[in-house]
């Protein structure tokens, strides 16, 4: 709802976003460019297998996708009841209480974050090389993210429609070239020939399979965006369950026949020799003996726009958090405003554009490896920490649902909601022992507890300060989880 006067007369600045702009498939565009295809396929599959030495990956991504789908069937249906762009926060504020509520917040706006941010120093890094080979010049990778992140920028001031429409473009071409990748793969089969090994369940049924599951699943991030943008879609209610299952259903498929077919190109028995020889280049080395290097020079300018369209969906994402928070009065007010003419989230963009600035312009000074210190370890960061709200968000809606059951059918509120939450529990039991796996870092290192410590610390903030809104602002407190009804509550109470 858009709220455009005051007792003082017009509002400069709206304090809602942009209505009945997205349809299903606009949504689903944001989704599945946060989830990167090209950059899945080509960084987290072949690291998977480089790191964990399994072959069992194919049916790693089908499982992670079950989990995943059966957690969506609750998640959605809360999504009836609550168009809001906070998600995760205000669904566990709603269940949980408002205390773990604002502490979902502050470990979202972190992971968020280190996700986006983290995409620069890949797409410096892959940029550059480009660069260097048809331009001749070889500025350095920060200077190249800086372009990017000035480019990220200007379009998180700018309609979401729009983002989308441009994101629609990049991700058909990507899909379209790993589709075609993936055929050549399984025409040109190795010396096994068309082997399923890699698809038996079996696969998971061996030592280190946690770490395998844990990497499965940072595949999937960005699937969960689906209703931050619920109060921008035409038709909510149906918007968001179509764009949630169409994009599970499209990351498990695609990312299982890609690890799959890489199985089949090499044999199943040399796919992790090869992925730990050649690491990212594995698919653009097997994809060239079949296409020629018109192709996968193609396929390698798609790899860096897959980062850039990654980046402007966490963007996006990111902003409505901040947009989220500042409308109930979590964050300061300024946060729940936006731009008159877009509707876009303009502090909440402009403040998370000024933390990707300070980050690239920290490691540039510092001189850190953009690839493995920031890309790397910013996306095993923040992939965890959307496991985290994931599965906290997975008993939100058990608790929910319990309360107010709503219409809603025991189906979508425990049938398969609580098997959903036991998985999801499990799944961040092996995030957490198999970390440094995850970071590729040995046992005991200091990274593979201080990240990890950086979201109970983030939690314990937001529980604080919690407390701190029910003690000394019971007025905002109140507010809390309401999403656009409190902007509503607090123009009544003027």
């Amino acid at each position: 709802m858009r709220i455009a006067h005051s007792r003082t007369g017009p509002d400069p600045i709206a304090r809602a976003l942009a209505a009945d702009r997205l349809g299903a498939p606009s949504v689903v565009y944001f989704v599945l460019s946060a989830a990167a295809p090209l950059t899945v396929v080509a960084g987290v599959v072949t690291t998977a297998y480089a790191v964990t030495g399994i072959t069992g990956l194919p049916v790693a991504f089908l499982a992670v996708g079950a989990v995943l789908a059966l957690f969506a069937v609750g998640y959605v249906a809360m999504a009836r009841h609550m168009a809001n762009a906070g998600a995760f926060y205000t669904y566990v504020s709603r269940g949980l209480g408002r205390p773990a509520g604002i502490a979902a917040a502050w470990v979202a706006l972190i992971a968020y974050n280190a996700l986006q941010v983290g995409l620069y120093g890949a797409f410096g890094a892959a940029a550059t090389p480009l660069l260097e080979r048809w331009a001749g010049v070889t500025p350095p990778w920060w200077a190249v993210s800086l372009v990017a992140w000035a480019l990220v920028a200007l379009l998180g001031l700018m309609r979401v429609d729009l983002n989308g429409r441009l994101l629609a473009v990049l991700l058909t071409a990507e899909v379209a070239v790993i589709l075609l990748f993936d055929a050549a793969d399984l025409v040109a089969s190795g010396p096994a020939g068309l082997s399923a090994q890699a698809l038996s369940p079996g696969g998971l049924l061996v030592p280190g399979v946690g770490a395998l599951l844990v990497i499965a699943t940072l595949g999937f991030v960005g699937f969960e965006s689906a209703v931050v943008f619920s109060e921008e879609s035409r038709d909510p209610r149906r918007t968001v369950p179509v764009a949630t299952y169409t994009s599970i259903a499209v990351i498990a498929g695609l990312y299982a026949l890609s690890a799959w077919a890489m199985t089949v190109a090499t044999g199943p028995a040399n796919i992790v020799e090869t992925a730990r020889r050649d690491g990212a280049e594995t698919i653009f080395v097997i994809a060239g003996a079949q296409l020629g290097p018109v192709v996968v020079d193609i396929a390698r300018v798609l790899f860096v726009t897959s980062l850039f369209a990654a980046m402007v969906s966490f963007h996006n994402t990111t902003s409505r958090y901040f947009f989220a928070l500042g409308r109930e009065r979590v964050l300061p007010a300024a946060f729940g405003r936006t731009r008159p003419r877009t509707g876009a989230p303009e502090a909440g963009s402009l403040a998370q554009s000024a933390i990707g600035l300070l980050v690239i312009v920290l490691y540039a000074v510092l001189g850190l490896d953009p690839l493995v210190q920031l890309f790397f370890y910013g996306g095993a960061f923040g992939g965890f920490g959307v496991l985290l709200l994931v599965c906290t968000t997975s008993i939100a809606v058990i608790a929910f649902f319990s309360r107010e059951p709503s219409g809603e059918s025991i189906a979508r509120r425990l049938l398969a909601p609580v098997p959903a939450a036991v998985a999801l529990t499990v799944m961040v039991t092996l995030a957490v022992g198999n970390f440094s796996t995850l970071l590729g870092v040995e046992e005991g290192h200091p990274l593979a507890w201080l990240l990890p410590g950086v979201y109970v610390m983030a939690a314990v903030v937001g529980l604080v300060w919690a407390f701190v809104l029910r003690a000394g602002q019971p007025a905002v407190y109140s507010r809390v989880g309401l999403g656009a009804k409190a902007a509503t509550v607090q123009e009544a109470t003027r």
